[in-house]
């Protein structure tokens, strides 16, 4: 008998897939808000709705440092996609948990924390100490999840 997955496992495993979405040329990111083991929404990283994707990457084509100056990147991370798409249906995810490909940048740990996510859970580290920082002070735990197996 086959073993069967874990939820974090799913839920880990539709973030990478979401990631294919992703139209940045830099980092594929996909996220997912999970409630009570309910998929609450999806989201992945990349330009805002109806705009053209990029096909050269600024920040990559000037040296700019990975983590630093954000507002020179036109996409929406896959965080804030994910909870905009919450706002959107009016569904309420304090109390949820953030799936995700990477820990989130400070401007994202902003809005979990407004919006009172309680766990994140994450693949990849990113550079971004004061994120950290605060997510620790605001009480929401940090997962760094390591699969079992290949997703893909």
């Amino acid at each position: 008998m086959n073993e069967r997955i874990s939820f974090d496992e799913l839920w880990i495993g539709i973030v990478l897939l979401l990631e294919k979405r992703s139209t940045c040329l830099r980092r594929k990111v996909g996220a997912v808000i999970v409630k009570d083991n309910v998929l609450l929404s999806t989201g992945w990283n990349g330009a805002p709705s109806g705009m053209k994707h990029c096909d050269v990457c600024i920040r990559k084509r000037d040296g700019i440092p990975s983590g630093t100056r954000l507002e020179y990147c036109k996409a929406v991370h896959a965080e804030q996609n994910a909870l905009l798409q919450c706002i959107k249906k009016q569904t309420n995810c304090e109390g949820a948990t953030l799936y995700c490909s990477n820990s989130p940048c400070v401007t994202c740990a902003k809005l979990l924390i407004q919006l009172k996510i309680k766990r994140i859970v994450y693949l990849e580290e990113y550079n971004d100490d004061l994120s950290f920082s605060m997510l620790n002070e605001a009480g929401i735990e940090l997962i760094k999840y390591k699969p079992k197996w290949e997703f893909f």
